[in-house]
């Protein structure tokens, strides 16, 4: 059996390297809300061995897998350096993709099934997003979005609904950047800018605020018009068929655009285009080599704090006029760049050369806010919890701004501010919109109001 699941013995190796030492307990956020052992890294990786080894595997082992986060808080934890990251997104796409020949895994209920069959169905595809907009704008206009997610009858009967509800941003009528941007200062780099599935959707004014920052810092800006999801959402869940597909129609669209960077400015999505080559290492669909096209497309992916910071090491500083922008802000930390990407210092250091930004630290030590891609519509009680706890370690900072760098962060920790009716809340937006803010001279109250 484990031949089946680990043909390579790799992923067996991988779990032999815990040595059960238990530093990664205090890290890991669902083993802080529960307790619960096998709600651990360690447990898990229990779990997966015997999965390996061919176990029958139970709901109760699904349930714990599926209750991981994914946030990789454990990764730097880990003094054995234990790829916990590998571990579970391969026992995912167990779950997900059952092998043949491999132990049975138990069937999800028609009800779980259909919820992920609906959230897969839509969230990768742009346009499917836009569909759902119109109809979403007009239930928030009338209030029917408020009362739907406060039912006690909907909360229980379709929780998912809810989570969806809560998170979901109030709609406007916004532009998209357009497909190429010139450099406003004589040109440094040719860039390629991803705009996403639900970023281009939910915050097209993310995208526009990326794509001026970069020709502002010397950089012609190219956005690929034939792009859409890159695979994050589905690899993360394990659906690692779906990611593959979706990672080529990626590839395929920045090799056509001949760009020397590829910038993204989603924590979630850079962690997945950074292990395009992992992906799909060996394929070699219709004769061609994926494998190389994709090693060669995940060296190209920067963070757009990553790029700028290299930019300004290596190409004369930075060149961008910073206008003063007086506020207290909190950066909140994705957990898929600051853990999975180990990306940390760089956006602190870009928001610090802002004059007058007083830059505080939420002091929760870094724990997730419970958005982790979709895992707030599929553990929409344990999300909540995580959400309720990032927003009252938020609020405890006295900061009037919240800074975040991935959109699925920014719509959990706004929802949960919201949620904790105690006062206005903090605003909270993109590093992308403050440097741009900055940039253009703009009042704090653009971004607070």
């Amino acid at each position: 059996m484990a031949g089946i699941l680990d043909p390579a013995g790799e992923l067996h190796a991988a779990a032999d390297d815990c040595v059960h030492c238990g530093f990664c307990l205090p890290a890991c956020p669902t083993y802080q809300l529960w307790g619960e052992e096998m709600d651990s890294p360690r447990g898990r990786i229990h779990l997966i061995t015997q999965m390996l080894d061919g176990a029958q595997v139970s709901e109760a082992a699904v349930s714990h897998l599926d209750r991981c986060l994914g946030c990789m808080a454990c990764l730097p934890a880990c003094p054995s350096g234990v790829r916990y990251d590998r571990l579970i997104e391969a026992a995912r796409t167990w779950t997900e993709e059952p092998q043949p020949g491999a132990a049975p895994v138990p069937a999800r209920s028609p009800r779980e099934r259909a919820v992920r069959a609906a959230i897969f169905a839509t969230f990768p595809y742009p346009r499917r997003l836009r569909l759902l907009a119109g109809p979403l704008r007009l239930a928030q206009r009338a209030g029917l979005d408020r009362r739907l997610r406060g039912s006690a009858a909907v909360r229980k009967a379709a929780p998912e609904l809810a989570a969806a509800l809560g998170v979901a941003p109030p709609l406007t009528r916004r532009g998209t950047p357009p497909e190429h941007v010139p450099a406003h200062w004589p040109r440094r780099a040719v860039v390629g800018m991803l705009t996403g599935c639900v970023q281009q959707v939910f915050f097209p004014d993310v995208n526009a605020a990326t794509a001026r920052v970069l020709a502002a810092e010397g950089c012609e800006v190219v956005t690929p018009p034939g792009q859409g999801c890159c695979g994050a959402l589905s690899l993360h869940t394990g659906r690692a068929r779906e990611a593959a597909r979706f990672a080529k129609q990626t590839i395929a669209a920045f090799e056509d655009a001949g760009v020397e960077v590829i910038v993204v400015n989603s924590a979630g999505c850079g962690s997945a285009m950074k292990e395009y080559a992992e992906l799909l290492a060996g394929d070699q669909d219709r004769g061609q080599d994926w494998a190389q096209r994709a090693a060669r497309a995940a060296a190209k992916v920067r963070d757009l704090s990553e790029f700028l910071s290299e930019l300004a090491d290596g190409s004369g500083g930075q060149v961008a006029v910073r206008h003063p922008l007086p506020v207290k802000a909190v950066y909140h930390e994705a957990c898929h760049l600051g853990y999975a990407q180990g990306i940390r210092r760089q956006p602190r250091e870009l928001l610090r050369t802002i004059p007058g930004l007083e830059l505080a630290e939420v002091g929760d030590g870094g724990t997730c806010c419970g958005s982790a891609g979709v895992y707030n519509l599929l553990q929409p009680a344990a999300a909540g919890e995580l959400g309720a706890r990032k927003a009252a370690a938020i609020r405890a900072t006295g900061a009037s701004l919240v800074i975040s760098a991935n959109p699925g962060c920014s719509l959990q920790i706004t929802s949960a501010l919201a949620a904790a009716d105690s006062g206005s809340a903090p605003a909270v937006v993109h590093i992308a919109e403050v440097l741009d803010a900055s940039f253009r001279g703009l009042p704090v109250a653009d971004l607070t109001g």
